[in-house]
């Protein structure tokens, strides 16, 4: 049987992410070459590199070569994609069109989780980049606050992660719909990866010697 949940949590849930991601990025600034060569060098530190610099070098301008600022678009780009991919498989799940997982109920579970843990990893990428913007103090109280940053992202991809591993067992569909739901989750791991090294890379810079 397919899994169905009522319309009005759909547009509840929806709702609440647009307001929230809607200031989460600033409008791109144009670049500088030391701008983005400062960029570039952190981009070095990530897992995808190239995705990490392709991504973020339109807001160099805006970054002014601070690995706080970094790490903060870094998170609010993240929580962009994460957000747009749980729209996505919400879309899927409650498409009435949609026959494959009333024919495949581990295609509908597994779909069903998907979204369930996106919609934790937004909560979690959203709560890491409300505290990057409250950041304050020095020492002690600075490095807690960017840990819970660390500690957030790290459980979102964690919750990414746990949507690709739920196909795994599901056999590949007629409509595809197994490829593209992995696809696109794992271009959001990466990103949120991403997002997590520039932060570590921070907490690094404010670490006691």
């Amino acid at each position: 049987m397919k899994t169905q949940l009522p319309s009005t949590f759909f547009f509840f849930f929806f709702f609440i992410i647009s307001i929230s991601t809607t200031a989460a990025v600033n409008n791109p600034s144009p670049s500088t070459s030391g701008d983005n060569d400062f960029i570039r060098t952190r981009c070095r530190t990530t897992l995808y590199p190239q995705i990490c610099y392709t991504s973020l070098s339109s807001y160099s301008s805006a970054v002014q070569q601070d690995p706080r600022r970094l790490a903060r678009v870094a998170i609010g780009l993240t929580l962009s994609k994460a957000t747009h991919m749980a729209k996505y498989v919400a879309n899927i799940s409650r498409n009435a069109d949609y026959d494959a997982a009333a024919a495949s109920p581990r295609l509908a579970a597994a779909l069903h989780d998907c979204f369930s843990v996106f919609g934790d990893a937004v909560d979690e990428i959203r709560g890491s980049l409300r505290q990057m913007r409250r950041l304050g103090g020095s020492g002690e109280s600075l490095r807690f606050q960017v840990s819970n940053v660390q500690t957030w992202m790290s459980a979102a991809l964690t919750n990414e992660e746990t949507c690709t591993d739920g196909f795994e067992d599901v056999p590949d569909d007629d409509g595809g719909v197994k490829a593209e739901v992995c696809d696109r989750a794992v271009k959001v791991k990466e990103v949120t990866s991403n997002a997590l090294a520039l932060v570590n890379g921070f907490a690094d810079a404010i670490r006691t010697p």
